[in-house]
């Protein structure tokens, strides 16, 4: 909302000595957020004065149309001769008054002004349109032509207003009164606390059965309906320079008298207005719902296909506007460029629309309009009639019309809203001690109506003495223009503003004791610790995704993982589902991280998924004056998606740097098995690694993760080098790897109980093995072999080497190197016990995958 600190000075009689950026300081301590201040001709200096054109002569031979132009500025250039001035633009006859800038102005942006001379004659000033003042757009798209009765050298800078100072306003949501010059005034007028002018307060004549008939058939969406008539406007009737200038420092073009009228009458009370031509209006104006795909052609042009929930105004040949929106272009009030055509009688149009019903029009529509955004927020109600009075006024003077008796006003009944409020209750709030009468006064500064609770504060009186403020009440009934106040808090909240954010204390809370971080809590910032250890970077993702990115990553149709939760009102329409992996957000991470230079890479995410369940349940509304009960909660869960938390990494580029100490080396699809290990380790469970084949890695390079539970293995994710279709996909670089866990699951399977480590008094037996399998087998299964043959003694076996040469192996065979270590916790191991062992875990290994000792 821009508010000309020149027109808010009509209702609040500031100090002359308040800046814009006084007021701007004052409103914000209040509560509004003023984000600038603009400083309107702030480099503007003159001579700028008023010229009559008195001469015209066409110059030949140019590629565009130039003007020599002889303009009477009277005593303004010292000299009382006509100026001589070039000009280009072709609005403006002879006889025209018109702005100029002589030599030694300066026009906005620094543009000085000097006698010059162009296509072959000397310009001395300048001939200006609105654009070169700094004003905005007036519509004409050329040179300022003044009203004829306006005075030859007349100071165009104070007759223009072109110095003022214009605050921009943030409004938010729930205070639609501020969307209007009144109800920033009346914030002004409390912040300095001055009396306020109310433009609202008008005589306004009461309904009568001779105003225009009007019909409502939907009194939910219409509450209140004003129609007025003004008959008898003059066609040559302009709109005063004032009022156009004032339009357009609030950001508003010019178009003419009666939209211009409404539209300022809009800005100065809140109440959108809209003007009908009543020569185009066919019998009783209407309110009721569209039938669905009825058709409106709206001002702007467009054609529109309205729904069975927009909200219209008809006549007798049907929608003539969209409510609250735009109205309709077969009752449109004609230009003044169209004297054919020009509007003599009008029907004015205040009215107060449903918020929602509006509001859901526009975003339907895609259609936002000043009137929409006013009702959307909150508008009085009980302004409807003074800004018809008001609208009518200013068409009586300014267009010479008359105000017809008859008076429409159709309004559903109304109770005022009353809240019960105790008098302590903002210090409460607050924790500072306001007092009664600090709350009664600010109540009343907004406009409220503060009265005791009689019962309450003679029961508070003890003996004659002072009443107890915790048993003091207040019943306060709220302004029709603050629709926002609802509850005790609101109430509080204005207090607290008005008395400034900034005197309250500032106090540390103190909070109760807790039980301290849950296992699930301790496990992750656990398994983030040991990733970052590993050398990962954490990159928390978006959990939005579209459902392309499952063709993207490979997976088959019938993958659960499609299954997914879609947002009714997603953020992004291109992605408008929750995820169901952690692997597309960190590879669109990686992707980017690559593209910015960045090539050697491991990120990590722990985060949740979402799954839907099988049956689809609604939420429950929970109830907001109590704490919701187990079975609320419980309700309020099982509608929900089930939301595991997964563990996620991807590598990329060099996993160890080269350098003096080597030639380094790159991430592999071994790097994410191992970071799979190390979530394993953390949560205490133990994690079998076997080939595995899935979506997005390759299938000869895959790892799958598998945890036992209650004797039941259980997939728990993957881990390996993704497919190049994946990689072209996504466009990663190649060789890329990533891994994938279901740390929940992870954590139900293991113990994460902190163990002490076990040091042994006696000496490891170490026995190494080569053994030789087809090449298809997986090492995997020869370790598992191996550990279970090697019985109890066995304390830890690792595979460290692996061998491939088809002369010395035979075709498809390969050598496996594993080191096992034996230990007894009460004896040294002599060499056959070691070797038994040993023997014995080779025997279960050749028995189970075929492999012999090699050599």
């Amino acid at each position: 909302m821009r508010v000309p600190l020149s027109w808010l000075r009509e209702y609040v009689d500031l100090p002359a000595t308040e800046t814009g950026r006084d007021v701007q300081a004052k409103l914000i301590s209040a509560g509004l957020e003023v984000e600038t201040v603009e400083h309107l001709g702030a480099d503007l200096k003159g001579p700028l004065v008023v010229g009559q054109v008195l001469t015209i002569e066409e110059l030949e031979g140019f590629k565009k149309p130039i003007r020599f132009c002889t303009v009477d500025v009277g005593a303004a250039n010292g000299t009382g001769e006509p100026q001589e001035i070039v000009c280009g633009a072709r609005n403006f006859s002879v006889g025209d008054k018109v702005v100029v800038v002589l030599p030694g102005a300066t026009l906005p942006g620094g543009f000085s002004i000097s006698a010059r001379k162009t296509y072959g004659k000397v310009s001395h000033g300048m001939i200006c349109s609105s654009d070169e003042l700094g004003m905005g757009d007036d519509g004409t798209h050329g040179i300022i032509v003044l009203p004829p009765e306006t005075e030859v050298g007349r100071d165009a800078i104070e007759l223009l207003e072109l110095v003022d100072e214009v605050l921009d306003i943030a409004v938010t949501a729930n205070r639609g009164d501020c969307l209007s010059i009144r109800g920033v005034a009346r914030e002004t007028a409390i912040a300095y606390g001055l009396p306020l002018r109310d433009p609202a307060l008008l005589d306004v004549p009461g309904p009568n059965a001779y105003g225009y008939p009007v019909k409502i058939a939907d009194p939910l969406g219409c509450d209140r309906f004003t129609a007025r008539t003004v008959t008898g406007l003059s066609p040559e009737a302009r709109s005063p320079i004032w009022l156009q200038r004032r339009l357009q420092k609030v950001g508003m073009r010019p178009i003419s008298l009666a939209v211009d009228v409404t539209n300022y009458v809009m800005m100065e009370l809140g109440q959108p207005l809209h003007a009908y031509d009543r020569g185009r209006v066919q019998g009783t104006i209407g309110v009721r719902r569209a039938a669905a795909g009825e058709k409106l052609t709206t001002l702007d042009g467009v054609e529109r296909t309205l729904s069975a929930e927009d909200l219209v105004i008809t006549d007798e040949r049907g929608p003539i506007g969209l409510a609250g929106v735009m109205g309709g272009a077969d009752t449109e009030i004609a230009d003044h460029a169209d004297a054919q055509q020009a509007t003599s009688e009008v029907v004015i149009e205040a009215a107060h629309f449903d918020a929602v019903s509006i509001a859901r029009t526009a975003r339907r529509h895609k259609l936002s309009s000043e009137a929409s955004r006013r009702f959307e927020r909150g508008v009085d109600p009980q302004a409807a009639a003074a800004a018809a009075q008001r609208t009518v006024d200013l068409l009586v003077l300014l267009a010479g019309g008359t105000a017809e008796a008859g008076v429409t006003e159709i309004s559903a009944p109304h109770a005022p809203r009353t809240i019960t409020l105790r008098a302590d209750h903002p210090d409460r709030v607050a924790g500072v001690a306001y007092g009664r009468e600090t709350v009664v006064r600010r109540l009343q500064e907004i406009g409220c109506d503060v009265y005791g609770n009689a019962a309450a504060w003679n029961a508070s009186l003890g003996g004659g003495g002072r009443a107890t403020g915790g048993q003091d009440e207040l019943i306060v009934t709220v302004p029709s223009w603050r629709p926002d106040l609802t509850d005790p808090n609101d109430l509080a909240e204005e207090v607290i503003r008005l008395e400034g954010y900034e005197n309250l204390p500032a106090t540390l809370p103190k909070p109760p004791a807790g039980h301290g971080l849950t296992r699930r809590q301790r496990l992750h910032r656990r398994v983030g610790r040991a990733l970052a250890g590993a050398g990962y970077v954490e990159a928390p993702n978006y959990p939005f995704v579209s459902e392309q990115v499952f063709d993207q990553l490979g997976l088959d149709a019938e993958d659960p993982a499609r299954r997914v939760v879609k947002l009714v009102n997603p953020l992004s329409d291109e992605e408008p589902a929750l995820r169901t992996s952690l692997l597309p957000g960190l590879l669109g991470a990686l992707r980017r991280n690559d593209g910015r230079g960045s090539h050697d890479l491991a990120l990590f995410e722990t985060g949740l998924v979402f799954r839907p369940r099988e049956e689809q349940r609604t939420a429950a509304r929970l109830p907001v004056d109590r704490r919701p009960s187990p079975d609320d909660l419980a309700a309020l869960d099982a509608a929900l998606p089930d939301q595991p938390r997964h563990v996620a990494v991807v590598l990329a580029g060099t996993r160890e740097q080269a350098g003096w100490w080597g030639p380094g080396r790159p991430a592999d699809w071994a790097d994410a098995v191992e970071a799979a290990r190390t979530v394993a380790r953390e949560a205490g469970a133990e994690l079998t690694v076997r080939k595995g084949q899935y979506g997005p890695w390759h299938p000869g390079r895959c790892a799958e993760l598998v945890v036992t539970a209650d004797g039941t293995e259980r997939v728990v994710g993957h881990a390996g080098e993704l497919h190049p279709r994946v990689l072209k996909a996504f466009g990663l670089p190649a060789r890329t790897c990533a891994m994938e866990l279901d740390l929940d699951t992870v954590a139900r399977v293991g113990d994460d109980t902190p163990q002490a480590p076990r040091i042994s008094t006696f000496p490891v037996a170490t026995q190494d093995v080569a053994l030789v399998v087809d090449a298809s087998v997986p090492a995997a299964e020869v370790e598992a072999a191996l550990r279970e043959g090697a019985g109890e003694l066995l304390e830890s076996i690792r595979l460290f080497d692996v061998y491939d040469n088809a002369e010395q192996l035979g075709e498809g065979r390969r050598s496996l190197a594993f080191a096992l270590r034996f230990r007894a916790g009460d004896r040294t191991l002599t060499v056959d016990e070691a070797s038994a062992a040993r023997d014995a875990a080779v025997a279960l290994a050749g028995e189970r995958t075929g492999a012999v000792l090699r050599g």
